[in-house]
């Protein structure tokens, strides 16, 4: 389906060398999301093209960005059909991944995908909210990602429970951020993070991005997170 030496052109603009296993395993993941994509609402974006620009090269620009370590234990929240957190698991194997998904149909399509690819996966059913208060996740990760899921107030309280001091929480937004990044400043020292990075950059079809890294200095007050509807109606 996709385009092999295009996509490795793709993912070698971002410094990432894709083996053709690799490519192969995402050629396989293009076609599975195509596939469930006429029965579920997983994406917009179906084209051979477009798949391979905006959701895969658009993933593996974080591993451009952000230092990554050996065997980092990862948590994609709000993962949707897997961006970024499966494409980073097929570009790095050794990351042990989270995938974390309040629909129950969008982790059956990821558990297929990580079997047809034969990728080690754990895909949740789960609200963010209720997982980033829950003993098993709550500070156990090295990073929490997530893409362009919610404002970044919001996104924050989801997100930062689930990194461990010392860890990293990574928000992968479209251009013009420095808004939404100034609104959630406090919101973000308040839950234990501190930004320490801002990249803005482009895809190959020249939109515009940018990533947002927030390290974690000291622990997530137990308060936090509040429920959804809290964040929502009153974010920090």
């Amino acid at each position: 389906m996709i385009d092999f030496d295009r996509m490795a052109i793709k993912a070698a603009g971002f410094g990432v060398r894709l083996s053709d296993a690799q490519l192969h395993q995402l050629d396989r993941y293009a076609e599975i999301l195509v596939e469930w994509n006429s029965r579920i609402n997983l994406t917009g974006i179906t084209d051979p093209e477009g798949i391979m620009t905006r959701h895969f090269e658009d993933s593996l620009a974080m591993l451009r960005f952000i230092e990554v370590p050996s065997n980092a234990s990862l948590i994609d929240v709000g993962t949707g059909a897997g961006f970024p957190g499966m494409v980073l698991k097929i570009a790095r194997p050794d990351i042990r991944l989270t995938l974390l998904d309040s629909l129950n149909k969008r982790i059956l399509f990821l558990q297929e995908v990580a079997k047809a690819i034969q990728a080690e996966v754990r895909a949740v059913h789960l609200r963010a909210e209720e997982g980033g208060r829950m003993p098993c996740f709550r500070e156990k990760y090295d990073i929490a990602c997530a893409r362009a899921v919610s404002n970044l107030r919001e996104l924050s309280e989801y997100c930062l429970p689930y990194v461990r001091p010392g860890g990293k929480f990574v928000s992968m937004k479209g251009p013009d951020a420095g808004e939404e990044l100034n609104l959630a400043r406090p919101a973000i020292g308040t839950l234990g993070g501190k930004v320490s990075k801002v990249e803005e950059y482009r895809i190959s079809d020249n939109s515009g991005r940018t990533i947002i890294l927030v390290e974690k200095v000291k622990t997530t007050p137990p308060q936090f997170p509040r429920p959804s509807a809290k964040i929502s109606k009153k974010p920090l």
